[in-house]
């Protein structure tokens, strides 16, 4: 059960990443978002995985795999609400008149 939590609080990785760019000199922001972007897909793998062996009777612990699609869900949501700041804050910058 422990094992369950910790894989859970890996989804501040993302938050903590974007983090990191601002307290580390010359952190390019394009490879973080493409790193971030590698670990959500990464955990949309396991849960499709997870989804598929619980629609053909495979999976072996049902717990460990609500966890994996719950874990995708809510990196996805993440991602989603980052993508959404970026371009408010692009549109914002547009609208800026010089």
């Amino acid at each position: 059960m422990q094992n369950s939590i910790g894989k859970i609080s890996d989804l501040n990785g993302i938050a903590n990443k974007l983090n990191k760019t601002n307290s580390v000199a010359g952190s390019d922001f394009s490879k973080v978002l493409q790193e971030s972007l590698g670990e959500v897909n990464k955990t949309q793998i396991v849960a499709d995985k997870a989804m598929a062996d619980i629609a053909t009777g495979e999976v072996k612990n049902l717990h460990q795999a609500a966890l994996a699609i719950g874990k995708a869900e809510t990196s996805m949501k993440v991602m989603l609400e980052i993508r959404n700041k970026a371009l408010s804050a692009y549109k914002e910058i547009a609208r800026t008149q010089l």
